[in-house]
């Protein structure tokens, strides 16, 4: 509290300058109306230029503002251009046009100041709410966003349902550390960890290759967003951008800002969505023959098989239509000095498997409230209730899951229930049994509410002083719960687990608070500074118990009605202290420079009390604006230059020494682990330059942008090894470096504007390349199960997502193996799962009421590491086996084939990812406001998502992953 009661004395010193006092003779009015439409706008801004004196339209556009003959006023509103108009009577009506080029939206610039894009030296993204629900109704915010900005590399974590999703962006960040973006909602830093669910016990996924516990299919917690909530999304995809949120930025930000009410009178909207939901595709099953069938089931096989009686059970588990539906009522409004936006969903989704499904309730309350001239506050409040059945998927090395056991189930076997009982099945597991009697489920209670206070100290033409008060809390609470009964047939043995009971629960709390002052000074020159300096306090608590129980008593599910008990409990607690200062100069919208630093501290550090510092500093020109400019086509000009620099802590424990428990003469106590703490680690550092320019041709009608960045992450975190004689054989230390370079290019072109007929679109390109550029311990694997089945390897002068794996020397002369494998390591490359390069493309076409919107999305390349199709071969059962042309020889079928290279060869197991999708299409009709007059607008329509695959991959999905949200290897899956 010191620190900051002498900042703010400092501050109110050095910004208390002069006074002055504007006449404000006239009562200035008028209505803003849509160019195209002739309809007015509501929510329009409307500023005196040069101060921070405004108002915004009503309902209906109308506006009303005091000025002064002379002043001028301007007029600008999200997805509209700009307009400037001098006041020279009491009325004055005003027309904006679509913004197409977004130049005229307003971007994050700082902890609390924001700025026009047009003024922007970033390539920052932006996702309106009409790209992110106006086509589709989404089930979760996170798969909301596919295809729909650049920069950006997604996957799914299995398809489960509550959704999880792996995000990276700009490339790789990390090897061992979490790859997700920081994610912030209305100025609150939200949890996005993905919590293991302790299937492990049943799965036993963790012991076959990969000791990650991150195998059971947990959902990583952005999902429990509404997207019917948000009205903007920002994505700061580098350092450039985000250096202003410091050590939690490395993987990018993304900055939520949900909707709130606008001036005029209340609107209620309320909708209803039915939807009908199938398999992307079935894989079918092999076209058996008549010696296939005897030699793997026998005669009975065979008389079961001819007689018709055999099963496909994939469809019997897939082949499903769900009717899902999502209602949604929200009402919003505001009078005189207050807004208000209340938001209810309540969505149900069953999943295409029996027995899943996901339920969620929703409730928002935004309330805003200006007190006075130079007193207002914001409050933001969200409650969220959601229940997944995720069923029980993805690896497994006990044939359990479902995915596992169906590889090795024939279709002449009967796994039906005789009078409840079902039979074994001969994969040691009846898959129609497990999906009928086991329990995997995650039900979340969860309050995201955050408050901003803006207090204007000064408030003069040309001289602003504001200080803004920040709050956030961050709590929720995690139930997971599995049960896998002992009536299960693997489970009936006495010498097996005899039915296992896991109840999970996670308190998470986060909370956030911030003071900045912001101050504004404008010279009469045209140059205008912006100074900002603040200080934060985040603090970040979450405490697992996961509890597992064997041994069930009969049919008893209850914790304490089994003979064996076990208890996890994982605590991380947190807390980062710091500072930030900004300064941002503009000289009359023509150059834009800004200046910044940020300082943190963070009990994740060795050393908690060290102060870690990350610059930035950027520079634009407006070429456009100069006098000299005199090209009429191309009508905005910006080349840009950012750069910055943002970290990522080191985990909580590569700090300290860790301890087992031992029990010693009875007693219990503690030993040494094998990891020894290290009193320096620090954050890993990244350090990101990016460039480009910015194009807009006949009056914005068309605007380009092209960007080069440069991203470097040096101080990575590895487990190093250490002499035994100290004591231990590991600990964390920052020994690595990798660098990422990309480019990313964006079009969006008005193609047609006419007052029946319009058409917009948006066409987005990237590529990234990676590289480890420097690493202290010789080259290792990481990712994956092992070598022979394909895995990431770490290597210096190598891209950091090369696919590698083992292969037979016996096949290759020495000259041959030297060229495939030059360190003779035994290791040669087979693929990268980094993408060639991604294109996206979004339409919106509109011809009198109807309105048409679709999105493509094309993946060239990017490897994927199937293991689904090596069970299936393994087990003779994979829809392709008696097919024919991988076989180098011409004598195996692709079935054979596979599996005589399995352990010995990963190459036929890794595939081309890559995709055509239609992602989103949407078209609706707009029911004419004469017809019913009681409602300002009733809109009906159709829309889908994933309709149109295309891709080669030899399973479900290209975008699967087994490891979930925060891993370097998001491009291995096994039976999602």
């Amino acid at each position: 509290m010191k620190y900051i009661k002498y900042t703010l004395l400092c501050l109110t010193a050095v910004f208390l300058i002069g006074f002055q006092v504007s006449a404000q003779d006239m009562k200035v009015s008028g209505v803003v109306t849509d160019a195209s439409s002739g309809e007015g706008i509501a929510g329009v801004n409307v500023v005196i230029k040069g101060t921070t004196s405004g108002t915004i339209t009503d309902i209906e556009g109308n506006y009303s503002i005091n000025a002064s003959s002379g002043d001028i006023l301007q007029f600008s509103f999200i997805g509209y251009l700009s307009e400037e108009s001098e006041v020279t009577s009491s009325t004055l009506n005003i027309s904006l046009s679509e913004d197409v080029t977004s130049l005229e939206e307003v971007v994050i610039s700082g902890l609390a100041t924001s700025v026009k894009r047009s003024n922007l030296a970033n390539s920052v993204a932006s996702v309106s709410v009409d790209k992110l629900t106006g086509i589709t109704n989404q089930s979760n915010m996170d798969g909301a966003l596919y295809g729909k900005f650049k920069g950006a590399d997604i996957k799914a974590n299995s398809g489960a349902p509550g959704g999880g999703i792996s995000m990276r962006l700009r490339g790789v960040t990390s090897i061992f550390g979490d790859q997700q973006p920081l994610f912030i909602i209305d100025g609150v830093y939200v949890d996005n960890s993905s919590i293991s669910m302790g299937n492990n016990i049943v799965s036993e996924a963790a012991g076959g290759g990969n000791p990650s516990t991150n195998q059971d299919d947990a959902s990583n917690r952005i999902a429990d967003i509404d997207p019917e909530d948000i009205a903007n999304i920002e994505i700061l995809k580098g350092a450039s951008a985000a250096a202003i949120y410091g050590s939690r930025a490395a993987g990018g930000v993304v900055i939520i800002t949900t909707k709130r009410g606008k001036s005029g009178g209340t609107k209620i909207s309320l909708s209803q969505t039915v939807g009908l939901r199938a398999p992307t595709q079935l894989l079918g099953t092999r076209d058996w023959d008549e010696t296939e069938v005897l030699n793997f089931g026998g005669t009975a096989a065979l008389n079961t098989y001819y007689a018709g009686q055999a099963t496909d059970y994939e469809a019997e588990l897939f082949d499903h239509t769900r009717v899902s539906n999502t209602s949604r009522v929200s009402v919003s409004g505001g009078k005189g000095n207050s807004d208000y936006f209340l938001g209810v969903t309540y969505k149900n989704e069953p999943g295409l498997v029996d027995n899943t499904g996901y339920e969620k309730g929703s409730f928002r309350f935004n309330i805003g409230q200006k007190f006075n001239d130079w007193l207002d506050i914001y409050v933001t409040n969200n409650y969220v209730n959601s229940t997944a059945d995720r069923g029980f998927f993805n690896n497994g090395n006990a044939n359990r899951t479902v995915g596992y056991a169906l590889a090795f189930t024939y279709p002449w076997e009967d796994l039906f229930p005789e009078e409840g009982t079902f039979p074994s099945g001969g994969a040691g597991s009846n898959v129609l049994e497990t999906v009928a009697i086991t329990t995997n489920r995650e039900s979340v209670n969860r309050y995201i509410g955050g408050a901003t206070m803006n207090i204007k100290l000064i408030s003069q033409t040309d001289n602003q002083l504001k200080l803004v008060l920040q709050a956030g809390l961050d709590q929720y609470t995690l139930r997971t719960t599995s049960i896998f009964p002992q009536q299960l047939s693997y489970f009936r043995d006495p010498s097996s687990l005899q039915g296992v009971s896991i109840s999970g629960t996670t308190v998470n709390t986060n909370y956030n608070l911030s003071a900045n002052l912001v101050h504004s000074y404008y010279l009469d020159n045209g140059l205008s500074f912006t100074t900002q300096i603040g200080n934060f306090l985040q603090d970040f608590d979450r405490n697992t118990v996961i509890t597992t129980a064997s041994g069930l008593n009969g049919s008893q599910t209850n914790l304490g009605q089994s003979t064996n008990v076990g208890v996890q409990q994982i605590i991380q607690p947190q807390q980062d202290k710091g500072f930030f200062v900004q300064e941002e100069v503009n000289y009359d919208d023509k150059i834009i420079g800004t200046l910044g630093i940020r300082g943190d501290k963070s009990t994740n550090n060795g050393d908690a009390d060290k102060f870690y510092y990350y610059p930035k500093a950027s520079l634009a020109f407006n070429i456009h604006e100069f006098a000299f400019w005199n090209v009429p086509v191309v009508t905005n000009v910006k080349p840009r230059v950012a750069y910055g620099e943002a970290g990522r802590f080191a985990n909580f424990n590569d700090r300290f020494t860790l301890v087992n428990p031992q029990l010693i003469g009875g007693n219990s106590g503690l030993s040494p682990a094998n990891l020894q703490g290290n009193d320096v680690v620090g954050p890993e550092r990244q350090k990101e330059l990016e460039y480009g320019v910015d194009l807009g041709f006949l009056g914005g009608r068309f605007g380009l942008d092209v960007t080069f960045y440069k991203k470097t992450m040096e101080d990575v975190l590895l487990q190093l090894d250490v002499p035994t004689s100290s004591g231990f054989t590991a600990k964390v230390d920052n020994a690595a470096e990798l660098e990422n370079k990309g480019i990313e290019i964006g079009l969006n072109a008005a193609i047609i504007q006419k007052k029946d007929f319009s058409w917009s679109t948006t066409l987005n390109f990237w590529r990234n390349r990676s590289e480890v550029t420097q690493l202290d311990v010789p080259a290792f694997n990481e990712g994956g199960f092992a070598a022979a089945l394909g895995t990431l390897r770490i290597q210096e002068g190598k891209s950091a997502t090369q696919i590698v794996g083992t292969y037979d020397g016996e096949d290759f002369t020495r000259a041959d193996s030297l060229a495939i494998d030059p360190e003779l390591d035994g290791f040669t490359v087979y693929g990268d799962a980094e993408p060639d390069f991604q294109i996206s493309w979004y339409n919106q076409i509109s011809w009198k009421n109807f309105d048409l919107n679709f999105l493509w999305h094309f993946k060239k390349g990017g490897d994927g590491i199937n293991l689904t199709t090596l069970l299936y071969d393994l087990a003779g059962t994979t829809w392709d086996y008696d097919d024919t042309g991988l076989d180098p020889s011409g004598e195996l079928t692709n079935g054979r084939y596979r599996a005589s290279q399995a352990f010995v060869s990963p190459e036929p197991f890794i595939e081309d990812a890559g995709y055509i999708r239609l992602r989103e299409v949407g078209l609706f009709y707009t029911i004419p406001r004469d017809l019913i007059p009681q409602l300002s607008q009733v809109k009906v329509g159709v829309s889908g998502r994933n309709l149109i695959n295309i891709f080669d991959y030899n399973s479900y999905d290209p975008e699967a992953s087994n490891f979930g949200n925060n891993v370097l290897a998001n491009n291995v899956e096994v039976t999602p």
